[in-house]
């Protein structure tokens, strides 16, 4: 018996099919113990997507405890070490340490990991950390290496056809913040709207995505993933005050302005829509609001805390703005005194992103 300890999917489906050519009289159990994986939905999703590819693989997969904090106890004072520093040493023999164990209990005689095929880390920490802990726990370690002869070619081949999650940073949050920083991209795995909003092309929206390809296939419903750039959008800050008081104020996503804080006053009505004298700056009232997306919320506090879904808000700046690429700041209030002096602080952001989509025959 070899126990395998996994990674992901994109690894594991590649690692787990050359393991059985390699290997073909010893049987493969696959163990997913991933506690660096942050934030939790992250790590969600990519245990799904496991699951799905061993499903289909015929392997049989154990889930491993999430312990997160313990891991973070783990690797403190590493935190700036860069990818296959000591940080990347603590984080295998943590995750092989686990998996030895488990090996044990299970009385498997070889141990290994799909991560011998990720190329973002190192064979040779991976050799090292893996056997010093089988013979630990009296199992032999398999450092094999698959990646050599278009090995890295063929899995991301693999993964493509079979529509697997490619997930786009290694898995850790000290790892993804020094990858974004080098980017220069936002970090928005790690946003949560207290709305619970769906973001466009957050975790959230690509689990919902996931469910949707694990249905169809489920369905033996053809379909493809197709892959889109677009202009996408996070609200980092913001608030209003009226008369140098603070008021419930909803922010319409899309809303952007060249400087963070603004006074403005209100200059015109049209067709109950208030536009401001500076910054292309629009109010509107809750009852305007709930009039246009077809809703009947009480109060702005109501609105934030259960907001409708991002399509229907981007259909509501759609019939507020003369240009459906608008980036003009629309603000949601309760009532809207004419003569107010007003000041809005807003921080957004609007950068390039790639976005998933699903496209099914029937």
């Amino acid at each position: 018996m070899i126990l395998v300890h996994i990674c992901c999917s994109v690894d594991s489906h590649f690692f787990l099919q050359k393991l059985k050519k390699v290997y073909p009289h010893d049987e493969l159990i696959g163990f997913f113990y991933d506690p660096n994986i942050h934030p939790y939905s992250e790590y969600y999703l990519r245990l799904q997507d496991v699951k799905r590819s061993c499903k289909k693989l015929g392997i049989k997969l154990i889930e491993g405890e999430y312990d997160f904090h313990n891991w973070l106890k783990c690797v403190r004072g590493y935190e700036n070490e860069p990818e296959k520093g000591a940080r990347c040493d603590i984080c295998f023999d943590k995750r092989l340490e686990v998996s030895a164990k488990k090996a044990r209990e299970l009385g498997a005689e070889f141990l290994t990991t799909t991560l011998l095929t990720s190329p973002k880390k190192s064979i040779d920490q991976l050799k090292f950390s893996g056997e010093k802990i089988a013979s630990k726990y009296d199992l032999r370690f398999l450092c094999v290496d698959f990646r050599v002869g278009g090995g890295t070619t063929e899995q991301f081949a693999l993964a493509k056809k079979d529509k697997l999650y490619h997930q786009d940073y290694c898995g850790c949050i000290y790892a993804l913040s020094k990858q974004r920083d080098y980017q220069d991209k936002l970090m928005d795995e790690m946003f949560s709207p207290i709305s619970k909003q769906i973001q466009p092309e957050s975790i959230e929206e690509r689990i919902n995505l996931y469910k949707k390809v694990y249905d169809l296939e489920e369905k033996d419903i053809k379909f493809e993933i197709v892959r889109e750039s677009f202009l996408n959008y996070r609200l980092l800050r913001g608030f209003l005050r009226q008369n140098k008081e603070v008021i419930p104020a909803h922010i319409v996503p899309y809303s952007t302005t060249k400087r963070k804080f603004v006074k403005f006053k209100i200059e015109k009505n049209i067709k109950d829509i208030y536009f401001a004298n500076r910054e292309n700056i629009r109010l509107i009232k809750l009852s305007k609001y709930n009039q246009i997306i077809n809703k009947n919320y009480k109060n702005i506090k109501e609105l934030i805390y259960n907001t409708p879904s991002y399509e229907d808000e981007i259909l509501l700046r759609n019939k507020i703005d003369f240009n459906i690429h608008s980036l003009s700041t629309i603000l949601v209030v309760e009532d809207i005194e004419k003569l107010a002096k007003y000041e809005l602080y807003l921080e957004s952001k609007t950068y390039e992103d790639v976005k998933e989509y699903l496209v099914t025959f029937r």
